[in-house]
């Protein structure tokens, strides 16, 4: 085992930033808020983003954008929210002429990520897209471009990459100090029987299945968790309610080998329980169990050090970290590039399940 002190790189923060083209083709007074519109009032908007706004130091809920008129009132009464600051779908590119939005946060169902980031950049307000990116590669590639055009700052809602204790797996990943990675076993999934047929989350073209909805987690936590980009995966999908889930997946078990041939066993499911992510090195291992729940996140290493950081609120700490971001020109801590990366894999994933496991290289 390395001599170096566990518990004082615990302790050390931890930021992981990737490149930003272009940083913002404008300077803010130093205290004033970023004014952010929440792109679509469904559950993850109201339930998670906007109350972490109400706790956010560097941001605050200004404006709207919803196609269920029967929405507005109660959001405008709750979060004090002007006429002027409230669209439609249809309506949104009206925004470039509104000084009150500077951030326009795209919250709709994942095939519909791509209309709206582009509509968002268009009109000139920074884009904060939630995951995962995109339906596909062309697709985060069309968002990326269309934000690098129009010189805004592009964040993907990688929510974890912004708490603490995922962040200290970012770090033991990095410093090594259990020795080389030789495993991981990375599962991200929970019980269901599926839902109606017209909810999104069941149709394909809409980003729906367990792949697309919660496979991203073991992907990225895989990712982060080894510190290294996989080269090849292999996947198997199992059909367990092939009468209710006629489009998507409902479980699927996948494999990421990366450079040093270690292999990681994956799993994401909307039928099946379980969410962890473990790590076995040559001279010890560690945990986070749960790894992706909105509260909780918590693991321990193999000689008894505890990951119990806490954090108020994931979503309020990714909001503030991205406006903090924009106010002082830095690069994104969760770019584009790294919801494209995801969705690659995505997408190799489905091509080798559709031959029966077959490796499907990733270069």
């Amino acid at each position: 085992m390395k001599n170096i002190s566990r518990r004082s790189l615990i302790q050390a923060g931890s930021a992981v930033f990737a490149g930003w083209a272009s940083a913002p083709a404008f300077s803010r007074p130093s205290g004033r808020k970023l004014g952010v519109a929440l792109v679509g009032l469904g559950g993850y908007s109201t339930h998670r983003l906007a109350p972490g706004l109400m706790l956010t130091e560097h941001c605050e809920l200004r404006g709207i954008v919803t196609g269920t008129p029967g929405k507005i009132p109660q959001w405008q009464a709750q979060y004090g929210i002007p006429d002027k600051n409230v669209y439609s779908y249809d309506t949104m590119h009206e925004m470039a002429n509104n000084s009150d939005i500077d951030v326009a946060y795209i919250v709709v169902p994942t095939g519909l990520h791509m209309k709206y980031a582009v509509r968002a950049a268009e009109a000139g307000k920074h884009v904060w897209c939630e995951k995962p990116m995109a339906m596909s590669v062309q697709e985060c590639e069309t968002i990326i471009e269309a934000c690098k055009k129009n010189k805004v700052f592009l964040s993907v809602g990688y929510r974890l990459h912004h708490e603490p204790n995922t962040q200290t797996i970012m770090r033991f990943a990095e410093e090594k100090p259990y020795g080389e990675i030789s495993a991981m076993d990375v599962v991200a999934a929970y019980a269901g029987s599926g839902l109606p047929e017209d909810n999104w989350r069941m149709q394909k073209a809409m980003g729906g299945g367990a792949l697309y909805d919660m496979g991203v987690y073991p992907i990225n936590g895989a990712r982060y968790g080894s510190g290294m980009e996989p080269i090849a995966v292999s996947a198997r999908i199992e059909k367990s309610h092939p009468d209710i889930f006629k489009e998507v997946d409902e479980t699927t078990y996948f494999k990421l080998k990366f450079p040093n041939d270690m292999v990681a066993d994956c799993m994401t499911s909307v039928v099946k329980p379980g969410n962890h992510l473990k790590v076995q090195c040559a001279q010890g291992s560690y945990y986070l169990e749960p790894m992706s729940q909105y509260s909780g996140v918590s693991g321990a290493t193999s000689d008894g050090i505890l990951l119990n950081k806490k954090i108020v609120h994931q979503q309020a700490a990714q909001m503030d970290d991205d406006a903090f971001a924009i106010l002082n020109g830095q690069p994104a801590i969760v770019p584009g590039e790294e919801g494209l990366r995801d969705i690659k894999i995505v997408e190799a994933a489905f091509a080798s399940a559709a031959k029966s496991g077959a490796w499907v290289n990733l270069a």
